[in-house]
C-alpha cells in the first residue's frame, strides 16, 4: 500500500462509489465500505492476508 492513511479502492469498482476500501495504519490494516465510511474493520496484516487468500480461492463463496 502506498502511504499510511490513504484509502485504496478496489480496481474492480471502476467509477462506482460503492466499493470496499483498504488502508494501512501503523501495524494494522483497515477495511471499510465506501457507503458506510464510519464503520471500519481493523485487523493484523496476517489476518487480512488470510482473508484475501480465502476469498481468491473461493472458500467463502458459500456465504454469498
Amino acid at each position: 500500500m502506498p502511504d499510511d492513511h490513504e484509502w485504496q479502492k478496489s480496481s474492480y469498482s471502476g467509477a462506482s462509489s460503492e466499493c470496499v476500501e483498504v488502508r494501512a495504519v501503523g501495524n494494522l490494516v483497515e477495511l471499510r465500505e465506501s457507503d458506510e465510511a464510519s464503520i471500519i474493520l481493523r485487523s493484523a496484516p496476517a489476518t487480512f492476508s488470510a482473508l484475501l487468500h480465502s476469498t481468491k480461492a473461493g472458500d467463502l463463496d458459500h456465504h454469498a
